[in-house]
């Protein structure tokens, strides 16, 4: 009886183990994941056929720092509350009484009423203030910004990483122009063999100083350039030095050069001016009257169009953006990163996704404390592919070796175009997460992160398991 019962622990114990093989990582996996030689503990990874089974789970329930695959989460979160055609409208009103003279000199205050919109860039704010003017209005008493929309949402760009001029370090605000950013444009002059910095837009008090040696002969990679913003008491100077190879042509970078309202006033007070208007006191904060009048509006690209932006080109303060817009849609106006992340929580739990453990923190990414976990990613990755929204929710990845953040990757004829992908990418944290169709005509999904010092020796590990659910 004894040998009875021994023989059935085994074979119970073996069935167990089965069973926990099946749900690890397959051979050829376990093999590319040896070769980064990271500790096991580090990877946290499931993958499931669409709309199926799980195929290979490992440490799936354990939250883990997704960089920018965070992106994932709130892109989703938006698009299936807001909807495919959601805008972002910033209305430029006035007093309900308000008067325009013959001069076009407008009584009362000029409102905007921000909107929050991720993609407000120059050419939309001089195209709506040219629409003033078509309209007759010339001279402005003043100008009340309305922010109300958001609450106090500013972030000290150089908290994360000391880098507060780097773009990625935007702050978000409910009126942001050109994504904080300000470029600088190296144009070459082939007569003198020279690079002339241009500052665009050229606005009053910042000038560039340094310069970036000529270089002879072919383009042989990008233009190593540093460009460092640094305030001064009545300027801020941007101090550039580098090489690049005349025969690169003309190239930009960009920089954060002042804060969103700075900046804004800076642009407005720029762009009215050369469209001929005037402008007799300031640029203050304040709130729109209830019976206030639209004179112009500038409507946003879709929420379907922002998000493709976002996910395929990783823009941080874009998705910021969208978390803020999801909470003052569903929570009301006066959003916070906080409030807005309960909000997300929220619609992702009424989705059945389990979000134990997971921070959402500023739905971007470029945080050190965001959290997430395989499983529940993966769950969510599912619930978008059985969703009616699941075609505008993959376009809006990037495209295996064609574009966006993975157009250098996965070019071999196995892998192009077979996989739609979010990757996130910290010092001490590497992530990929997505669809990949297989030979088969079958799609999976794909969740893996490493959370390690070594974390982008997983950068490998991460193609080998794309290219093996691409052959499957």
């Amino acid at each position: 009886m004894k040998f009875l019962w021994r023989c059935a622990g085994i074979w119970l114990f073996a069935a167990l183990m089965s069973a926990s093989m099946a749900q690890g990582l397959p051979a050829e996996l376990q093999k590319a994941w040896k070769a980064t030689r990271l500790p096991d503990a580090a990877l946290s990874l499931e993958i499931r056929e669409a709309g199926g089974p799980v195929i290979a789970s490992l440490h799936n329930q354990v939250p883990r720092n997704p960089a920018s695959v965070m992106k994932l989460v709130t892109t989703w979160a938006a698009l299936s509350s807001l909807g495919p055609d959601y805008v972002w409208r910033t209305r430029f009103l006035s007093d309900a009484k308000a008067r325009l003279d013959a001069q076009g000199s407008l009584s009362g205050p000029l409102y905007i009423q921000a909107a929050g919109d991720p993609w407000l860039t120059l050419e939309d704010l001089w195209h709506t203030l040219r629409e003033l003017r078509v309209r007759g209005v010339k001279n402005l008493s003043e100008v009340v910004v309305d922010r109300s929309l958001f609450g106090e949402v500013a972030i000290e760009p150089g908290d994360f990483d000391a880098q507060p001029d780097r773009a990625y370090n935007a702050s978000p605000d409910a009126l942001l122009i050109d994504f904080g950013a300000t470029r600088v444009v190296f144009h070459p002059d082939l007569a003198s063999r020279q690079w002339i910095p241009i500052v665009d837009p050229p606005v009053r008090g910042v000038n560039v100083q340094g310069q970036v040696e000529w270089l002879a002969g072919a383009c042989k990679a990008q233009p190593a350039v540093v460009a460092r913003v640094t305030p001064q008491a009545a300027q801020t100077v941007i101090q550039v030095s580098g090489k690049a190879s005349g025969a690169c042509g003309e190239f930009s970078v960009y920089r954060l050069i002042s804060a969103p309202v700075a900046q804004f006033e800076a642009l407005f007070r720029l762009l009215w001016k050369e469209l001929g208007g005037t402008l007799a006191r300031d640029i203050r904060a304040g709130a729109v009257p209830p019976d206030a009048r639209e004179l112009v509006a500038h409507d946003s690209p879709t929420l379907a169009s922002t998000i493709g932006q976002i996910n395929k080109y990783s823009n941080n303060v874009m998705a910021r953006m969208i978390l803020l817009t999801l909470g003052a849609e569903l929570a009301g106006a006066g959003a916070t990163p906080a409030s807005s992340a309960r909000a997300m929580d929220q619609v992702l739990v009424a989705q059945g996704v389990d979000t134990s453990g997971w921070v959402l923190d500023n739905g971007s990414g470029l945080s050190r404390e965001a959290r997430v976990t395989a499983r529940g990613l993966a769950q969510m990755l599912d619930v978008a592919w059985r969703s009616p929204l699941m075609p505008e929710y993959v376009a809006s990845l990037a495209i295996a070796g064609v574009d966006g953040t993975v157009r250098r990757r996965l070019k071999d004829a196995r892998t192009r175009g077979q996989a739609h992908l979010k990757t996130g990418t910290l010092r001490d944290a590497r992530a990929l997460a997505g669809y990949v169709r297989g030979a088969s005509g079958k799609y999976y999904i794909l969740v893996s992160m490493v959370n390690d010092a070594g974390a982008a020796q997983g950068r490998a590990f991460d193609d080998a398991v794309v290219r093996w659910l691409a052959e499957r």
